[in-house]
């Protein structure tokens, strides 16, 4: 089974001629290329891509947002970045953002394949210096949590289910899959865990539920 790539770059000559690198690749397909902004949306539901690459062209002052947006229309791929900076706090943005492969503006055509193919495995991809960032931003937040956050109280076993395989970093779509229930079903369970933690997002969330003990098996 070959690797279904959609790749967004606002550089034509950039996205084509990367799009020529992967085909060239037998276990990667290009199923769709455009330029990165909202009105790809559509597009890139129809591709069922499995890996979402994005150049953001200008990192430095990329709407991280826009990258969550559009990573919405494929809630089943993986997302990568490219061409961006080495600046901690769009890297933390990214992450929030359900980024797991993170190469910086030096990244050669080979490193793009093999990122490529890590994080479709499930890896996550990003510069040493930045993954020493992200472990600190979750110990200190595990520190922090204790302090700030209410006792998460009233969650259901199906909630307290739900929490340790987001803490796998799998999609509602793929925890959707694994427990039998729709991908409504499941951002509604999110959206619920969220509120009554007062998690600001799902890697709070499971910070909060391990520091009072409420991981379960799923």
């Amino acid at each position: 089974m070959k690797i279904n790539v959609f790749l967004l770059a606002g550089n034509r000559l950039f996205r084509d001629a990367l799009a020529r690198i992967l085909r060239t690749k037998n276990d990667l397909s290009v199923v769709g290329c455009a330029s990165c902004c909202s009105d790809s949306v559509n597009e890139i539901e129809r591709s069922g891509c499995d890996v979402l690459l994005i150049d953001p062209v200008n990192g430095e002052s990329y709407d991280i947002s826009l990258v969550h947006t559009i990573s919405q229309a494929a809630p089943g791929a993986k997302t990568m970045l490219i061409d961006m900076v080495e600046d901690e706090a769009i890297f933390l943005k990214a992450v929030r953002a359900g980024v797991i492969g993170y190469l910086l503006q030096n990244a050669s055509a080979l490193d793009v394949v093999a990122a490529v193919r890590a994080v479709h495995q499930g890896e996550a991809v990003c510069p040493p210096r930045l993954c020493r960032v992200l472990f600190k931003h979750v110990a200190s937040n595990g520190n922090g949590a204790r302090v700030r956050s209410k006792v998460p109280t009233g969650l259901t076993r199906r909630e307290q289910q739900l929490v340790p395989l987001i803490g796998q970093g799998l999609t509602s779509k793929e925890i959707a899959s694994r427990l039998n229930l729709s991908e409504q079903t499941v951002k509604n369970h999110i959206h619920r865990i969220l509120q009554r933690m007062g998690a600001a997002d799902r890697y709070a969330a499971v910070e909060i539920a391990r520091d009072h003990n409420l991981l379960v098996p799923a």
